[in-house]
């Protein structure tokens, strides 16, 4: 199979679909890979690693995408990028559907087999290539919060961790998964005072285990989450539903509650959102204020930690990559029952339920 790794177009997005131990491992495998020359740079590959590896270095994208049988990326496909796309082609990447209709109908009517990373999912429930971003956004959003509390960013001028004789910081984290987790571990290590609400009690458990009461856990219901919001410094949305849109769990009249000079950072934000007043940022502009409240909603934030982010994401992709170009996609979908679940689009066809729902689009199950 000839595998097309392109350089991201999304902005300030310096992370790289595949590393030079995947390209070894691909062409060990057979394959040939064809990188878009400078594609690593940002996350610090150089072209000449890519070569030793055994890649084709290759001028543009659109050279990239011409011949390749599948295509390895970080960000789902932007407009300037839906004309490479052809039919019968594999998008091997994150995808976001729910929150991208757009791309999500041009992936149809393209025939497009898009491979979503964030919907791969084992059989207890785990998303491995949604995982190790989760983690990186996570341990993010403390450092962005805590930045964007110093008064000259907007915050009210709290340090987290606060020093003896004055109070620490106030982090609520809405959501107990990987994100949230990984929040609460930063926070916690900065000294601030963390309540983590989620409506999974095993996940409550573990999280008070773990941190021996330095966490004040909460079951996720509308009067704890209001009451945790309201008093809060910094709130930190860190809900998942696998490829839908993450429900509105903040609403607006919380936020009028919360003191000015706080600040919100919502990872879910590449997945819909679950605080109301947050819509999608951009690192060139990653900022915009509420009710005085300072929202930080940037949809690619491991791509500012673009070395740590690439080699994570590569080490979670690559064998279910190596996987679909050894073997084709409709075998290793029978094979692979994680992978069938990550097909969110095949043949001009929704094949994820809650992706459908979504969008607007009718559910066909894949059949490959």
């Amino acid at each position: 199979m000839i595998v097309g790794v392109p350089t991201e177009v999304k902005t300030r997005e310096y992370r790289v679909g595949m590393i030079p131990a995947g390209v070894r491992t691909l062409t060990g495998h057979g394959h040939k890979v064809r990188v878009q020359s400078g594609a690593g740079l940002g996350s610090g590959i150089t072209d000449e690693s890519f070569r030793a590896a055994g890649a084709e270095l290759v001028a543009g994208p659109d050279e990239v995408w011409r011949r390749a049988e599948m295509i390895f990326k970080v960000k789902e496909p932007l407009p300037e990028e839906y004309g490479r796309m052809r039919e019968g082609q594999i998008l091997y990447t994150y995808l976001h559907l729910a929150a991208a209709s757009e791309l999500a109908h041009e992936l149809v009517r393209r025939g497009v087999t898009g491979v979503a990373y964030e919907t791969i999912e084992l059989e207890d429930g785990r998303l491995p290539l949604l995982q190790p971003m989760s983690a990186v956004a996570g341990r993010m959003s403390i450092q962005v919060a805590a930045t964007y509390l110093e008064k000259e960013r907007g915050g009210k001028g709290i340090l987290l961790g606060g020093v003896p004789g004055t109070r620490r910081g106030r982090v609520a984290i809405i959501g107990g998964g990987i994100v949230g987790q990984n929040a609460a571990r930063m926070a916690i290590g900065l000294g601030a005072l963390v309540n983590i609400l989620d409506i999974n009690l095993d996940t409550l458990a573990y999280v008070d285990d773990i941190y021996q009461g330095r966490v004040n856990t909460l079951y996720s219901d509308p009067v704890s989450i209001e009451e945790s919001v309201s008093r809060a410094d910094v709130v930190i949305g860190a809900v998942l539903v696998p490829g839908a849109k993450a429900p509105r769990l903040v609403t607006e009249a919380m936020i009028k509650r919360m003191e000015a000079g706080s600040v919100i950072v919502d990872v879910a934000v590449d997945q819909g959102g679950c605080i109301e007043t947050c819509h999608p940022t951009t690192h060139d502009d990653p900022t915009f204020n509420v009710h005085g409240v300072v929202h930080y909603c940037v949809a690619n934030m491991p791509g500012a930690v673009a070395h740590t982010s690439t080699f994570a994401l590569n080490n979670a992709t690559l064998a279910y990559g190596v996987k679909i170009a050894d073997l084709g996609i409709s075998r290793a979908a029978k094979e692979s029952a994680p992978i069938a679940r990550g097909i969110n689009t095949w043949q001009g066809r929704v094949t994820h339920k809650a992706v459908a729902a979504a969008v607007g689009l009718d559910f066909v199950p894949f059949s490959g």
